[in-house]
């Protein structure tokens, strides 16, 4: 750790304005860029959640080290770890398609709650790494996964049939297409319709269009669209 920051880890007037504007920065900096993907959680919630972390270590080291009251600093930290989750749980959804959407975010939202406990107990050159490798993390790692994966086409199927026979009829038609079928769910099965959603994966360059095109067209099959 840099000595010459020594000064600006006491719990005074400057110590705290240091850990709230740093708090202030790196939130900011990782909410903007959940912001920019039109994500549930933004700009200003990273923000609240990284000064309210902030704040929290700040209070309970102010109550140890000046107030001398007999608590322990980081039982105070602990329970944000434990609160933030419910607020990341909230930023989960699953659609009606049954696919999980908001893993990123809620993950991103308790890592700024640990940058913000980093920036509240004067750890200024952890909570600044932190930020840089969240944002290495969402931005370049992000583009370097879309060049990797860019050559293996996916897409998500749901179809509604009439009868069980023709769910084998899909998967027969899926390996005629060279489609690999990476996940199957039956979804709903009665008397009249059943349901299921499939998560395909293509690497010989067939496009969603044929793949829906093809199943679709198997008599039986009612309804088929990209989930």
């Amino acid at each position: 750790m840099l000595s010459c920051l020594h000064v600006l880890r006491q719990p005074d007037l400057l110590g705290m304005s240091v850990r709230v504007l740093l708090a202030l920065v790196c939130g900011g900096l990782i909410g903007i860029e959940r912001s920019g993907k039109r994500r549930p959680a933004g700009f200003r919630t990273h923000i609240l959640i990284c000064l309210g972390a902030t704040m929290t270590t700040a209070t309970s080291q102010y109550m140890y080290l000046v107030m001398r009251y007999p608590i322990s600093m980081s039982r105070m930290g602990a329970q944000v770890i434990a609160g933030v989750s419910f607020i990341g749980a909230g930023a989960i959804i699953m659609t009606k398609w049954r696919r999980v959407r908001g893993l990123t975010t809620a993950a991103g939202l308790w890592v700024v709650a640990i940058v913000g406990l980093c920036c509240g107990a004067g750890f200024y050159e952890g909570a600044a790494y932190a930020t840089f490798l969240v944002l290495v993390a969402e931005v370049f790692f992000s583009k370097l996964e879309f060049r990797v994966l860019r050559g293996m086409r996916e897409v998500t199927v749901y179809a509604e049939y009439a009868r069980p026979s023709c769910l084998e009829e899909i998967v027969t038609r899926c390996h005629m297409l060279g489609v690999k079928i990476v996940d199957l769910e039956i979804t709903r099965k009665g008397e009249d319709n059943s349901c299921a959603v499939l998560a395909l994966q293509s690497r010989r360059g067939t496009g969603r269009e044929e793949v829906l095109q093809t199943l679709a067209g198997i008599e039986g099959v009612l309804t088929v669209v990209e989930a």
